[in-house]
Formats: C-alpha cells, structure tokens, sequence
C-alpha cells in the first residue's frame, strides 16, 4: 500500500532537511516548504536523485493565504497527505522590552499563526481523515529566555495551541503532537544532532494509538 506524502514547513539546512530525508527514507512523498525557492529546488533534487519523490514549494509562514496555497499545491502534487511537520521559527536575541508591536507580531506569526494555518488546511487533506500533526516546540516554552523573549512567547504558545489541537482530536485518528527540543540542535551534544531528531518524529508518526501524548520532550 503506497504511502501518503509528508509535508515538511520550515525547511532549512539542519532540522528540516533531516526531517524531509527522514520521511522520505521511510517511503512517503515529500513536499519541502519554506521562503528560499534555490534552496528548497536543490534539496529537492537530491533527494530525487537517491530515487525519492521529492518537490520543493515556496511559502512564507508569515503569509497565511501564500501557505495555505503552497500546501494545497503539494497535496495535488504528491497526494493527500499522512504527515504534516510544522519546523518553522524565527530564532532572534531579544528581550522582554525590545521588540516593537511590529517585530513582535511577525515573531508571533511564524512561530504559531503560521502552525494554525498549516494544521486547518492539511486537516481536511488528510487521506481517510488519518495522519500524524507534528510541531517543533522548545525549551523556552517550559523555561523562557529573557534574552530570547519572542522565540520563548511563541514556543509556549505553540505548545499550547498543539496540546489543545491534541484534545479536540483524540478520539479520531489523527495523531498530533508537539516535539519540545530542550537544547540546541546541531550543537555538540550527539542526541541534537538534525537525524537523531528526526528519527524521533519519525517514531512518533509510527507510535501505537494508545501510546499518542501531546509532547515529547525530548532532552
């Protein structure tokens, strides 16, 4: 039985390209999001040339119609859904007093408005209503960072946004959950390492029912 495509939002050099690979590795079709076209096209093709289907799709999170479109665009493209990871984040150094109405709204918008856009269109996507939503948190979402104010309000807000998504799905079968990384990925220690991490949400997507929880953890 052929796979459903996974969608990967957020699509970078580190995390997210280990993510798509990851999905890819195990069979699904694998859409790549993210704001750097070149970039997206050249993983893209990569993965195609190790026998993948792979596409790359251009979207901003901070522009709710151009992602609802480009996730539109993948599902016609590579089939209905099974996996949406939502990985995008605007990592700055900032302090509770910083950032102006506006920086702190466009924060806001990529690191959770941009989440609720993609979990409300990929939902209806998703092949026989069943699927995995998974959502990169972090640990200033437990512990917030006065010198990382936006990123600390938007990861406690996603966390909340996912654990409350988690809720009103648990009796359908639709698996979501948010991945809370308590360190800093790619750093020195091995268990951040992008493949070490995206094994686990490739875990999480292949996780029994009665194992599903709203978080991981993962420290």
């Amino acid at each position: 039985m052929s796979k459903g495509s996974a969608i990967v939002v957020g699509v970078g050099p580190g995390l997210g390209l280990a993510l798509a690979r990851a999905f890819a590795e195990d069979g699904h079709p694998v859409a790549l999001l993210g704001r750097d076209p070149g970039r997206l096209e050249g993983y893209a093709a990569t993965l195609t040339a190790e026998g993948r289907t792979a596409g790359a799709y251009q979207a901003d999170a901070t522009d709710p119609e151009a992602l609802r479109a480009a996730l539109v665009r993948a599902a016609d493209d590579l089939g209905a859904p099974e996996v949406l990871v939502y990985n995008a984040a605007l990592l700055t150094n900032d302090t509770p007093t910083g950032p102006d109405a506006a920086e702190f709204t466009h924060a806001l918008a990529v690191n959770v408005t941009g989440a609720m856009v993609a979990a409300r269109t990929v939902l209806p996507l998703l092949a026989d209503q069943r699927g995995t939503l998974l959502f990169t948190g972090g640990g200033y979402a437990l512990d917030p960072s006065p010198e990382s104010t936006t990123l600390s309000v938007g990861k406690a807000a996603l966390r909340a946004y996912v654990q409350a998504l988690h809720k009103q799905q648990q009796d359908s079968d639709v698996h979501v959950t948010t991945v809370t990384v308590a360190g800093i990925i790619g750093g020195e220690d091995p268990r951040f390492a992008p493949e070490r991490l995206a094994a686990a949400y490739l875990g999480l997507h292949h996780q029994p029912r009665d194992q599903w929880e709203a978080e991981l953890l993962y420290a």
